[in-house]
């Protein structure tokens, strides 16, 4: 079969391998569709996870399929059923270094069990739909650890995959009043349609003077600020992180989502004197099954995906998800 490997910095291609066969603990599922995230693209130009790699290794950690092949003592699991992945479950580490990725149309799933690699979904859930649960699911944790709540004033830097997801949870938590600050105007049109209050494109207007008409703005100390309680970073710029920090009022809570790939300067003094809460968010132990059960509530998510290709045309994809001016979610398909 053909898959989708890293061989090393900016050196992606499809090869031609052997198809996955399923030990007595594991499974295969036939991918239906696959996401491209941030991640693969970080880790195609660095060719690797943390350094170049040795070995090829498949791409792709974001699937929806069914359940092909079952090994003979795995419970609870039975050819047929249509399920998401979660790459991480059970120890898998898929599409992170590992010769298994999302982008080949049979995954080999070791040591799988129901509620840790596998999760099942509703007949009626289309794939393309369930495809997003895994980068939905690193928006829950994230609003999960930021303790949002009806009644706050949130800014979300940076209108990604990952942001709007961000975005959907905080509105179905009740949150009113969020601001988004992109420097894409397709991706701010998206976050519009997902219920941003107020969208900000650094290149058009000044961030701290638009985010004050909104918000109301006052001095810590005599740093001016913007009345806004909670802010998220999921740009992984050093200038959105610093001037959050600039910007945030007393008590404020700033949530880390993104990966900054460099050291970032930080103002401690400032945020010292502001007494603010520096909270990280990584990934995504127990969100799942609540993600599963959102995407089954009928919420819209449509405006997170900007395209859909075959896996045939998957360096077209892939060019396409590293153009943030043209790009959301791309998600690569595996239809007959």
């Amino acid at each position: 079969m053909k898959a989708v490997r890293v061989h090393g910095p900016d050196d992606v291609r499809i090869d031609e391998v052997e198809a996955p066969v399923a030990g007595l603990k594991d499974v295969i599922v036939r991918v239906a569709t696959a996401g491209i995230c941030g991640s693969d693209v970080t880790f195609v130009h660095a060719g690797g996870v943390a350094a170049p790699t040795i070995d090829p290794f498949g791409l792709g950690h974001e699937l929806a399929g069914t359940v092909e092949t079952v090994g003979a003592e795995v419970t609870g699991i039975a050819p047929g059923d249509r399920v998401i992945v979660n790459p991480m479950g059970d120890g898998n580490g898929i599409g992170n270094g590992i010769p298994e990725g999302a982008f080949a149309p049979y995954l080999l799933v070791r040591n799988a069990t129901v509620g840790g690699a596998i999760h099942k979904i509703p007949d009626d859930m289309g794939f393309d739909r369930a495809a997003l649960a895994e980068p939905l699911s690193v928006g829950l944790h994230a609003v999960n650890r930021s303790g949002a709540k009806p009644g706050d004033k949130v800014v979300l830097f940076g209108a990604g995959p990952i942001g709007l997801g961000i975005l959907l949870f905080l509105k179905q938590r009740g949150v009113t009043d969020v601001a988004v600050v992109d420097m894409t105007e397709q991706r701010l049109e998206r976050a519009r349609q997902l219920g941003a209050t107020v969208t900000i494109n650094p290149a058009a207007e000044n961030v701290e003077a638009a985010l004050g008409r909104a918000f109301g703005a006052g001095d810590v100390f005599g740093w001016p600020v913007v009345h806004a309680n909670l802010w998220f970073e999921v740009t992984g710029a050093a200038p959105a992180l610093q001037s959050i920090i600039a910007m945030a009022p007393f008590h404020a809570t700033m949530v880390v989502v993104a990966v900054h790939h460099d050291p970032v300067p930080v103002n401690f003094q400032m945020a010292l004197g502001k007494e603010m809460s520096i909270i990280t968010s990584m990934a995504y132990p127990d969100e799942f099954p609540d993600v599963i059960a959102t995407l089954d509530s009928g919420v819209d998510v449509a405006p997170m995906i900007s395209h859909r290709l075959p896996f045939g045309d998957f360096m077209r994809a892939f060019e396409l998800a590293q153009d943030k001016e043209a790009s959301a979610k791309v998600l690569v398909t595996f239809d007959d």
